[in-house]
C-alpha cells in the first residue's frame, strides 16, 4: 500500500492516562510504556511488540477523544492543501523530535484528523487489518459525507468504493486506498450536540468478548455486537472517560 494517504497512527488525548490505559489494556490486549517525552506526558500502547497508539496528556483541560493520523509525503504541502480545500489547521505544521512533522486539522464539516510526515525510513505498524489490537477500520460521521469524500479524496487520493444503502440514513459509503477498503463515511445520526468526527475501529478476536470486557472495565456499549457485510461483527462504545471508539472481529 502506498504511503501517502495510509492510516499511520491513533492518538487518545486523555487527562487521566492511568485510567485510560487501565481500560484499553484488558479491552484490546494492549500493554503500555512511557515514551519519555519531556514536553508532554505520553504513553505508548503496544499490541505485542508493535506500537499501535499513543496516549498524550493535554496541557489544558479538554474532552478525551481519539485522533486518526494519516501519512503524507510533505506535511507542509498537505496542510496548505487542507486550507485550500476548505478545511482548517488547528496546530502545526511542526516537528516532533525523532518522529517527524505533523499537523492537526479539521475537514470543512469540522471533523478533526492529523497529518504525519514520518522521518525518512520510519514506518508504522499501527494500521493492520489482519491483526488484533491494531487499527482496522475508520469511519467518518459527517453532516455531509459526500463533500467529505471529495475532500479526503483530493487530499489523500482515497477512492470511492461500494455504497451500502441504509434507508432514511442515506448511504454508507466505503472508501479505499491502495486497492483496499479502509473505511466508510456516513451521515451523522447521533445527537445534535455531537460534532462530525472520525471513529477508529480496532481489531479484536471476538466482538462478543470485547463487549463483555468493555462493560466490565467501565465502558458503555452504544451498539452491537452487530454483524456487518463480510461476516464480521462490530461494537461501538464509549470508554469510561467518554471517548468514542469501536471494535471489529469475529462473533
Amino acid at each position: 500500500m502506498r504511503k501517502h494517504g495510509r492510516p499511520y497512527w491513533y492518538e487518545l488525548m486523555t487527562a487521566d492516562p492511568a485510567a485510560s490505559s487501565g481500560f484499553y489494556g484488558p479491552v484490546l490486549g494492549w500493554t503500555f510504556r512511557d515514551a519519555g517525552m519531556a514536553e508532554m506526558p505520553y504513553l505508548l500502547a503496544f499490541a505485542g511488540e508493535a506500537m499501535v497508539a499513543g496516549l498524550p496528556t493535554p496541557p489544558e483541560p479538554m474532552p478525551d477523544a481519539w485522533t486518526l493520523y494519516i501519512e503524507v509525503t510533505d506535511c507542509d504541502a498537505a496542510a496548505a492543501q487542507v486550507t485550500a480545500l476548505g478545511g482548517q489547521i488547528i496546530a502545526g505544521p511542526d516537528d516532533i523530535p525523532e518522529t517527524g512533522r505533523y499537523a492537526i486539522c479539521t475537514d470543512p464539516q469540522g471533523a478533526v484528523f492529523g497529518l504525519m510526515q514520518p522521518l525518512p525510513g520510519d514506518t508504522s505498524a499501527a494500521f493492520d487489518q489482519a491483526k488484533t489490537g491494531h487499527g482496522n477500520w475508520h469511519e467518518l460521521h459527517s453532516t455531509d459525507p459526500v463533500a467529505g469524500l471529495a475532500f479526503y479524496g483530493a487530499l489523500f487520493g482515497w477512492e470511492k468504493s461500494t455504497a451500502m444503502p441504509m434507508g432514511e440514513m442515506g448511504d454508507y459509503q466505503l472508501f479505499r486506498h491502495g486497492g483496499a477498503d479502509i473505511g466508510g463515511m456516513m451521515r451523522l445520526i447521533v445527537p445534535a450536540d455531537v460534532p462530525p468526527h472520525w471513529l477508529p475501529y480496532f481489531g479484536v478476536g471476538s466482538a462478543g468478548a470485547a463487549k463483555t470486557a468493555i462493560e466490565a472495565a467501565g465502558g458503555t456499549v452504544i451498539h452491537g455486537p452487530a454483524e456487518v457485510p463480510g461476516g464480521a461483527f462490530i461494537v461501538m462504545a464509549l470508554d469510561p472517560r467518554g471517548a468514542g471508539f469501536a471494535v471489529v472481529g469475529p462473533a
